[in-house]
């Protein structure tokens, strides 16, 4: 799966703050993302992401 920095992920079940949308600030073996909502950061595995995305929303490049 191409995700980049600064992607939106739509994810298929929300953060306990009620937003389900994420941001992509690092990606690799493991992703940071920032909550859209809240926030908050943290460091999730490559391999549990991928199953829970639900859309990629990238930004116009350019």
């Amino acid at each position: 799966m191409d995700i980049r920095v600064n992607d939106v992920l739509t994810m298929k079940k929300q953060h306990p703050c009620g937003a389900n949308e994420m941001l992509v600030l690092r990606s690799g073996m493991d992703f940071r993302l920032r909550c859209t909502g809240c926030g908050r950061e943290f460091l999730v595995p490559r391999a549990k992401i991928e199953k829970s995305i639900k859309k990629v929303r990238r930004e116009a490049e350019g």
